[in-house]
């Protein structure tokens, strides 16, 4: 095989990317760049995955290959130095290298692990963060928002600012170092290298603990009913409060859509934010705003840009939280419903998986010929395993 594997694994890794995109997103409402910077994110991930396997065997492949090499050179070197007369030469025996189907010609990789590594490098502390921050801003140009984002990115650039220097500094008070271009490329990968590190550990720190314990925990159906009722009325209050902030800034934005007319300077900032409001909103501002009423200086108080800035960012975080709780809500009263209704079922004498909320959706294949009402009142063995100290 040639670099055809290599191609391959970059194809599947890309097909896998827009499967989770397309399953997890909206692709119809998204921008393109954001899509496009979405899916290189997640591509390089995959590809970080799928592709270490075919490094490994390439690189024990390759070091085969020169372990032979060493050994018919030490061998010939030996028989060299040995009399004429000897009659049993010195032989030592190669080991056979068998090349891979994923073996990857020399010079490919790590050019492809270059252009892995930077581009990484550049999604992460320098495209993505300032397109959040872009996205979040609440100014109306396209300058303000650059500049609302490079001042939010201060603090996180600032950390990875933070560790370059001091290792700027112990590099030039090193005597063993000398401060060079080679060096200083060196100072920054050490400075991501070690960013991503410390996340790292904390990742794991808590994954290696809370996702085994969440699959042990959930072949008790009474513990994680009870955890979801816990989390339910967690997420009642969070679900109040973002209504409680969307209806605040819906009444802000009402009064300056009516201090603000349509032959106003700033009404086109007022346009700006009135689309970034809910439908239902939308059509109740409008309904309330007079077309034909002229604007006058004396008569109404209008606001200034620098509060129609702040009163956009506010609106952009209340519609976005509100979008939030409301999806995690129905998400959350679905897990619900479907334990309650496990434990209904489990002490029913009806071999038939009974629905309360029977779904609107149309079944999938795997529901109607797999997964079926009947089949699902026989759970799997782990769901009879009681972890130690949970209730059923």
């Amino acid at each position: 095989m040639s670099v055809w594997v290599l191609v391959v694994d970059v194809c599947v890794c890309a097909t896998l990317a827009f499967l989770l995109l397309r399953r997890y997103g909206d692709l119809a409402k998204q921008q393109r760049m954001v899509l496009l910077a979405t899916l290189l994110a997640w591509c390089l991930c995959f590809i970080i995955v799928f592709t270490i396997p075919l490094d490994v065997s390439t690189t024990i492949y390759n070091q085969c290959v020169i372990d032979n090499h060493r050994v018919i050179s030490t061998t010939a070197s030996r028989s060299n130095q040995t009399d004429n007369s000897s009659v049993f030469p010195t032989q030592s025996v190669s080991k056979v290298c068998h090349k891979p189907w994923s073996y990857i010609p020399d010079g490919v990789l790590p050019i492809f692990w270059r252009v892995v590594y930077w581009t990484s490098q550049s999604l992460t502390w320098l495209l993505i963060p300032f397109m959040q921050s872009y996205a979040r801003s609440g100014a109306f140009s396209i300058s303000g928002k650059i500049k609302t984002a490079l001042i939010e990115n201060a603090i996180y650039y600032g950390t990875y600012l933070f560790i370059f220097c001091s290792l700027l500094i112990y590099v030039a008070i090193s005597p063993q170092w000398h401060l060079s271009w080679y060096n200083l490329r060196t100072i920054g990968i050490t400075a991501a290298n070690t960013w991503g590190l410390f996340l790292l550990v904390l990742l794991l720190g808590y994954g290696l603990v809370e996702i085994p314990r969440s699959y042990w925990l959930a072949s008790c159906h009474g513990h994680l009913l009870a955890k979801t009722y816990f989390k339910v009325a967690k997420l009642m209050t969070e679900k109040a409060e973002a209504e409680e902030n969307l209806e605040d800034v819906m009444e802000d934005v009402r009064g300056v859509n009516e201090s603000i007319k349509y032959n106003h300077p700033l009404r086109k900032c007022i346009d700006t934010i009135l689309k970034k409001c809910p439908l239902e909103y939308q059509e109740k501002l409008g309904r309330n705003m007079d077309d034909y009423e002229d604007f006058d200086d004396e008569r109404n108080s209008c606001p200034s840009k620098k509060s129609l800035v702040k009163l956009h960012k506010q609106v952009i975080y209340a519609v976005q939280r509100h979008n939030r709780t409301q999806v995690q809500w129905q998400i959350l009263l679905d897990e619900a419903f479907h334990l309650e209704d496990v434990a209904k079922n489990e002490t029913s004498s009806a071999h038939q998986f009974i629905h309360s909320f029977p779904s609107v959706q149309p079944s999938r294949w795997i529901s109607k010929y797999i997964y079926t009402p009947t089949a699902g009142t026989h759970p799997p063995t782990l769901q009879h395993l009681t972890p130690p100290g949970a209730s059923r």
